[in-house]
């Protein structure tokens, strides 16, 4: 009997998760939400869909294999449990969906949360366990991992953006580009000393942004900048590696899409669900 309650508490749990995808997705999406013309699926239910499908690292055919257990789920995205969609009708919808959405998403369910202003900029890396074999053929060696670049928000923990490079592109380089695409929400920006060097500090203080990055060295104006940024929230910073290794353990880190391009939307994906996840019940 505890079995099946504990299996309802979850059914219920995840279809509050649905039903908050759902929104984040149909927002995300603005005029383009609902059935495109040439009928199917609405486009936010192969959204939801994928957010499924990562949470729980299925494949497409157990995605589907799983949607059709729960007619709730079914009910809420519009798919009627005897007429499911083949698993390739998913698969290709991430190729159907350009970056440009799967940015949207982040970004919506980012602002779903309390966002202060301050973030903390930081870099991870990814795993790729299955390399793309055109960039591999093109670039003439194996790239192992992909680089991650986000801002997070220092009080919710909510990933506000995310740039992705498949070549160890600096981070005085990466750094700038999430920062201007972001600044007019900002007010602060923690990083380490990876992101410092004069044409960052200077681009970024021109964007009116103040910039709280640590300097390197032991002389006296590296140290007196050091104890300033400290005294002015600095030491937030280390949120950015909490939100990591949040979505890092509660998902399966390591990328598991073949191309390059799907790996970029993959991780994308993986910030923004979860932002989503906060906004529903814990299981």
């Amino acid at each position: 009997r505890s079995n099946e309650v504990e299996e309802l508490d979850m059914a219920i749990v995840l279809l509050d998760f649905v039903e908050k995808a759902l929104r984040v997705a149909k927002q995300a999406l603005g005029k383009h939400a609902g059935k495109p013309e040439s009928g199917g699926l609405p486009r936010e239910a192969h959204i939801v869909a994928h957010c499924i499908r990562k949470e729980e690292d299925h494949t497409f055919t157990e995605l589907v294999d799983r949607i059709g257990l729960m007619p709730e789920v079914c009910d809420r995205l519009g798919i009627h449990p005897d007429g499911l969609p083949d698993p390739t009708t998913f698969y290709h919808s991430i190729d159907r969906y350009a970056m440009y959405v799967w940015r949207a998403l982040l970004r919506t369910s980012a602002q779903q949360l309390r966002q202060s202003g301050h973030v903390a900029l930081d870099s991870t890396f990814f795993e790729r366990k299955q390399a793309s074999q055109y960039y591999l053929q093109r670039s003439g060696r194996s790239v192992k991992t992909i680089k991650a670049t986000t801002l997070t928000d220092t009080e919710s923990l909510a990933v506000l953006d995310v740039h992705c490079c498949i070549e160890r592109e600096h981070d005085t380089k990466a750094g700038p580009r999430v920062v201007r695409r972001n600044a007019d929400e900002l007010r602060s920006v923690a990083a380490d000393n990876g992101f410092q060097d004069w044409h960052t500090e200077y681009e970024i203080a021109a964007l009116d942004v103040e910039y709280l990055v640590h300097h390197q060295g032991s002389r006296p104006m590296a140290v007196a900048n050091n104890a300033l940024i400290r005294a002015k929230g600095y030491t937030q910073r280390w949120m950015s590696e909490t939100s990591y290794s949040t979505a890092k353990r509660t998902q399966d880190s390591a990328l598991r899409s073949r191309f390059w391009y799907r790996q970029f939307r993959e991780i994308v994906l993986m910030f923004a669900l979860n932002n989503i996840k906060k906004l529903a019940e814990t299981l």
